[in-house]
């Protein structure tokens, strides 16, 4: 394939973790990838070796100017845009109780308003080239819920309908709009939870997995069929798996507490 006529890729929140992992995997595997975050430290590292086929910008995904100046960049350097994954993720840990309403805000406008604004962004290009997929990617807490990340947890729920919707919506157009589900990784923004580490999978591992699925046509796309067969009992048990998952995780903490108190 003559670089020239590269697929097109975008990835939020891709400095660190899942989205850093499968944009280097993606740019290894030929294609132009357009890489997103607040911070574009680690992704400059990347340039050098990805010169032609690396674009990378620093942008707010709360801002819509900012947002709409980078599609316009994309589009005037490389002309379309093939895929989107919708990565951007922040996380408060408070109790609902504990946690001020700004904190919630703060959260969807970020993994919420910022997965619909980017969405909004590369559907008229999307729509002229008569051909797109936009993978939002979830978590199992969206489906399950999970004590003390409540507001987190509301946005994952949130899209996981917005992307049935959006399915439906823009099938007429051939756009594909899948949830994309990575499993509970090892990365920074998980530590708080109190999770053992040893459960955690590694990001790299799964990143290289999801970028070989870039172009799944399934609606609910994970690494492999571990996470599948979770994903599935979750959906079927939601409620229960929440509340297993939630008291493990108190009892770990407590554990921990207990040891280090000895």
């Amino acid at each position: 394939m003559m670089l020239g006529d590269t697929k097109v890729i975008i990835i939020t929140n891709a400095n660190n973790g899942l989205g850093y992992f499968m944009g280097r995997a993606l740019l290894n595997d030929g294609y132009k990838v357009a890489l997103i975050d607040l911070s574009v430290k680690n992704i400059k590292k990347l340039k050098s070796k990805y010169s032609s086929q690396l674009l990378y910008y620093k942008c707010d995904v709360k801002k819509d100017n900012e947002i709409n100046g980078t599609v316009k960049d994309i589009l005037n350097k490389w002309g379309r845009v093939d895929v989107l994954v919708n990565n951007a993720a922040l996380a408060i840990f408070k109790t609902f109780e504990e946690k001020d309403i700004n904190d919630t805000i703060k959260e969807f406008e970020t993994n919420y308003f910022g997965y619909i604004r980017m969405i909004k962004a590369i559907i008229p290009q999307m729509k002229k080239q008569r051909k797109g997929v936009i993978h939002n990617v979830s978590s199992a807490v969206g489906i399950t819920g999970f004590k003390g990340i409540y507001g987190y947890v509301s946005t994952k729920g949130g899209i996981e309908s917005l992307t049935k919707t959006l399915s439906m919506e823009l099938e007429p157009y051939n756009i594909q709009v899948s949830l994309m589900h990575p499993p509970l990784m090892n990365t920074k923004s998980a530590r708080p939870l109190g999770i053992p580490v040893k459960v955690m999978e590694n990001p790299e591992i799964v990143g290289n997995k999801l970028a070989k699925k870039i172009f799944s046509k399934k609606h609910i796309i994970s690494p492999d069929i571990k996470t599948t067969i979770f994903l599935r009992i979750s959906y079927l048990f939601s409620y229960r798996i929440g509340r297993f998952l939630s008291n493990a995780t108190d009892k770990e903490k407590r554990n921990r507490d207990e040891n280090s108190h000895k």
